[in-house]
């Protein structure tokens, strides 16, 4: 009797194990099976989540079909601990193995809508946008200037609580003034701002931000952008440079962004304004008078500068004085800074538009009077033709 107990026993305990052993076999083809999603999808994986609770929202989405065995299959790779926060575009049909790639390997979040908010020397404007999954094609759905009223498509979206990503973007050269005036026309961004940061310490950049983040703290974020690569620039600037301090290296840095309409000049501008300070001569640059006019407000001198304006002493006109002026003339992008402390080893001394948005640079007088001369030509046949 007692071997016909332990004989059934070890069929029952036998069977159980194939029957694990297939129930494992089949979570485990489960796990890297295609997914169910017939069309890419945005997910979003907040911050402090729990496994569980990413699970559920996935198969709530239709991109899992289990969220028990998502779970255990993440538990088994060893991967349940490693999720990270952030938007993700997960494909048509990804397995759950897939899945868990993406939102554990980390990296810049991808978002469905986008509003960005540009603030140029004309003041800010938003554009509202739509990526569409799978595909990249990204849709404009608004766009409105600051002050503008905001078109229906973008308040709707606001109102309905639809995730949006903001991003605040700088453009190179604005000054701080122009900054905080574009910034106090941005509706998604709090905060009162009584002060205009020193000229040159804002970092021109992209920053992506919350709706409701408050204007100081984007302002100290620019800050502490700037000085992070200022300080780098500095540590690893050329031997033999005419600047002492990283105050003067920033202030040049300003003027070569002024002067460079052509990315790829920055180097050579710089060599120029090195050159000149090196043998003594003065700058003779454009926008620092302008800057001593405006002190950085508004939008521009919006005309051109009259002799008289040329002539008149202010601490930043460099046709008056020598070497450079007290303080930048504009916030300066990484590139500018670098340049302006690592230039282009040339002879140039001069240099003129050239008609194609860059320069033409000489290093004798005479050369720099032909290169004007064709400028000018430029220019008056332009205006002959307006």
């Amino acid at each position: 009797m007692w071997k016909s107990i332990a004989s059934n026993f070890l069929t029952l305990f036998i069977l159980a194990l194939f029957a694990v052993g297939g129930l494992v076999g089949w979570g485990q083809s489960q796990y890297k099976a295609e997914g169910p999603l017939d069309q890419a999808t945005f997910f979003e994986v907040p911050r402090g989540a729990s496994l569980r609770s990413v699970s559920n929202k996935l198969a709530e989405a239709g991109a899992i079909s289990n969220a028990s065995i998502f779970r255990m299959g993440a538990e088994y790779t060893d991967m349940a601990s490693k999720l990270k926060f952030g938007n993700y575009e997960i494909p048509a049909g990804a397995s759950m193995v897939e899945i868990v790639d993406i939102i554990t390997a980390g990296g810049p979040s991808t978002y469905r809508f986008v509003a960005t908010y540009l603030i140029r020397n004309t003041g800010g404007e938003l554009r509202f946008r739509e990526r569409t999954p799978g595909t990249g094609e990204v849709k404009v759905l608004a766009e409105f200037k600051a002050g503008e009223e905001i078109p229906a498509a973008y308040s709707e979206a606001v109102s309905n609580e639809t995730p949006i990503v903001y991003r605040v973007s700088i453009a190179e050269g604005l000054t701080s003034w122009q900054i905080v005036d574009g910034l106090k026309g941005a509706e998604f961004l709090v905060g009162e701002l009584d002060e205009v940061p020193a000229e040159g310490s804002l970092a021109p950049d992209t920053y992506e931000i919350k709706r409701g983040t408050d204007r100081g703290e984007l302002l100290t974020r620019m800050a502490q952008a700037q000085t992070r690569i200022l300080d780098e620039a500095w540590a690893n600037r050329a031997d033999g440079l005419p600047l002492e301090n990283k105050e003067e290296a920033l202030i040049l840095a300003s003027i070569v962004e002024k002067e460079t309409g052509v990315p790829e000049e920055r180097r050579q501008v710089a060599s120029v304004f090195t050159n000149r300070l090196n043998q003594g001569m003065r700058l003779q640059t454009d926008p620092t008078v302008i800057y001593g006019i405006t002190l950085g407000e508004g939008s521009g001198l919006g005309r051109g500068i009259r002799q008289s304006e040329l002539r008149r002493r202010t601490p930043y006109n460099t046709y008056v004085i020598e070497g450079l002026p007290p303080t930048p003339i504009a916030n300066p992008g990484k590139l500018a800074i670098e340049a302006a402390l690592n230039p282009d080893d040339t002879p140039y001394i001069f240099f003129v538009a050239d008609g194609t948005g860059g320069h033409a640079f000489a290093v004798t007088i005479g050369d720099h009077n032909r290169n004007v001369a064709a400028w000018r030509k430029i220019e008056a046949e332009r205006n002959a033709n307006n």
